[in-house]
């Protein structure tokens, strides 16, 4: 009788501990897969959205959607000769999930135009500068701060990205622009931007950033003047 309330005892701890590690590993899984939050959601895109310049030659973008999500970029005016095309996805070497209301577009004339958008799978900030000529190089960021995220303030008329170690603001329509440098490279994550920059306010004359260094908030702030790139 000694020998099997001992076993059963022994049995009990078994099951306790096996149970203990499984809710353990459990858990940790759940937590390494959360995904970081966006500030908007996934809902089907639908309807194409269309951007047309001032111009009198009518410059325009149009971002298509397919299977309701944004799909296709292309972009013309009268005149041009060609109409421009780019699939998202493939371009941007990632499925992007993009919000109509969170996608803004600027149109310099007949000279090109900013497209401005944020991944709401993750809240991950993208720009893309599409020339108005048949051949011209695509501009492409993927690591913005579109002040399409409510935590970051920017100025209408001003483009601002980082590279890890600095962040850079640019004027769309003059091209001018101005820099901050955090003072070493830190190791940003994009796609969880947050968790390294907390939030920024970007003006035509002041950079400012709270951004995590050494695992430490710190705020940095300098007074800037927009600049072409001859008078770096």
């Amino acid at each position: 009788m000694v020998i099997f309330v001992v076993i059963k005892s022994i049995f009990m701890r078994i099951v306790l501990v096996s149970l203990i590690t499984i809710i353990y590993i459990l858990g940790a899984g759940c937590k390494s897969s959360t995904k970081p939050q966006s500030f908007c959601d996934t809902a089907c895109f639908g309807d194409s959205l269309r951007f047309t310049g001032t111009h009198e030659l009518r410059p325009y973008v149009i971002l298509s959607a397919s299977n309701c999500q944004a799909d296709t970029l292309s972009w013309s005016y009268d005149g041009m000769g060609v109409n421009r095309k780019v699939g998202l996805d493939d371009f941007l070497n990632t499925k992007v999930y993009l919000n109509r209301n969170f996608v803004t577009v600027f149109i310099k004339d007949t000279a090109y135009a900013w497209v401005l958008f944020n991944d709401c799978s993750n809240g991950r900030g993208y720009s893309l500068k599409l020339p108005f000529n048949k051949t011209a190089t695509i501009g492409r960021k993927s690591s913005n701060i579109n002040n399409l995220d409510p935590r970051f303030s920017i100025a209408e008329n001003l483009v601002a990205y980082t590279d890890r170690g600095n962040i850079y603001v640019e004027d769309m329509a003059s091209g001018k622009t101005e820099m901050m440098t955090f003072g070493k490279n830190l190791e940003i994550d994009y796609d969880a931007l947050h968790d390294y920059i907390d939030s920024v306010n970007l003006t035509n004359d002041r950079i400012w950033v709270k951004v995590k260094i050494d695992n430490k908030w710190t705020e940095l702030e300098k007074k800037i003047t927009l600049k072409d790139a001859n008078e770096q």
